[in-house]
């Protein structure tokens, strides 16, 4: 007679899943916001639209982290790519002029690691205290043969809201407006299926030990897995204080494929680069790997995680205001009419 199975002899192991649960639960508990009616632990999670709104958008984003995580693997560094997985999502739903609200995570992997798992929902539980939602439900996944053992996946999804009259759509954007880049943090969590090539080429394999020197004044390993930068608190300020026409959150396709997302078909926007300073990182995978002007700019950020389309009385307060706010901000270009069949945004 054949011994009886049990789950964990399949390869799930339910406790580990419980002790995940009872570890997020403080985590998620710091990202409590208004409108919160129940989070972590139920079927589904309760949120009500605060008052304040009065004709409430709900604007939805989903995303991941790509194989940014191949390099958190390989380096055993998992506490920020949860940082990433919000940023992807709160910053895309940010250029509508949506208020992120809530936020859900994925987590999928063959067998479940509870320090890793914990680690990776620290970081998206930070990203979620920067941004200012919620953490308020998630799924964690455990299924075995469908991850190489040390691996996982994840996924994302914010849920925000803004007023109806005021949804950033870039219609009222004319030549003569003011181009503004604000500084990503470094890749931000596009381009590694090329960063990764590049690694590969100039040191061997992704651990190298030459990804623990010293780099521009910390390790390697921390200039190429730094979050992605949120800029939802800043922005979110500057909307109320004055007129956006536009925001551009630059993932990939980089400058040349984002920027155009928020145009009219009637402008191009032109931008200078040498208006800001690109990033060592970047200069270093671009002579590392070989890479082309024009690649660098329609796969990487190349230094400017978000552009901000404004008209020009109100360029220097919003330089002044975001730089208050912690941001670096440049003026990098502006918009021109723009001639039949020539690209939406050019860099010269």
């Amino acid at each position: 007679m054949n011994p009886s199975l049990s789950y964990k002899d399949a390869g799930v192991d339910i406790d580990a899943g419980d002790a995940l649960v009872e570890r997020i639960k403080p985590l998620a508990r710091r990202t409590m916001r208004d409108g919160v009616l129940a989070g972590i632990g139920g079927f589904g999670a309760l949120f009500e639209l605060p008052k304040r709104f009065r004709e409430p958008v709900l604007v939805s984003g989903t995303d991941g982290v790509g194989t940014k995580l191949k390099l958190a693997f390989a380096l055993d560094r998992h506490d920020t790519v949860g940082v990433d997985l919000v940023g992807m999502s709160v910053n895309d739903i940010l250029v509508q002029g949506a208020e992120p609200l809530f936020f859900l995570d994925y987590f999928a992997c063959g067998k479940l690691a509870v320090d890793t798992a914990a680690a990776v929902v620290g970081g998206i539980a930070l990203g979620c205290e920067q941004a200012g939602c919620a953490l308020i439900g998630g799924e964690t996944a455990e299924m075995p043969g469908m991850y190489p053992d040390g691996e996982y996946d994840l996924a994302g999804f914010a849920v925000g809201a803004v007023e109806k009259s005021e949804i950033i759509d870039g219609s009222t954007i004319a030549p003569g407006d003011v181009v503004l880049g604000l500084a990503s943090s470094g890749a931000h969590s596009n381009g590694y299926s090329l960063i990764r090539r590049v690694i590969e080429r100039a040191w061997g394999r992704l651990d190298a030990p030459q990804m623990r020197d010293d780099f521009h004044g910390r390790a390697f390993a921390d200039a190429v897995l730094a979050p992605t930068r949120i800029y939802v608190k800043p922005l979110l300020e500057l909307m109320r204080e004055m007129p956006v026409k536009g925001l551009a959150h630059i993932t990939g396709g980089g400058l040349v494929e984002n920027v155009p997302r928020v145009l009219p078909d009637a402008v191009q926007a032109r931008l200078h680069r040498d208006a800001w300073r690109m990033p060592e990182l970047f200069a270093w995978l671009q002579k590392h790997g070989g890479i082309a002007d024009d690649e660098m700019h329609r796969v990487f950020n190349c230094g400017i995680g978000m552009v901000v389309v404004i008209g020009p009385e109100h360029a220097d307060a919003a330089i002044a205001r975001l730089d208050a706010a912690g941001e670096q901000v440049w003026r990098i270009g502006e918009i021109v009419q723009r001639e039949a069949a020539a690209a939406r945004t050019v860099v010269v």
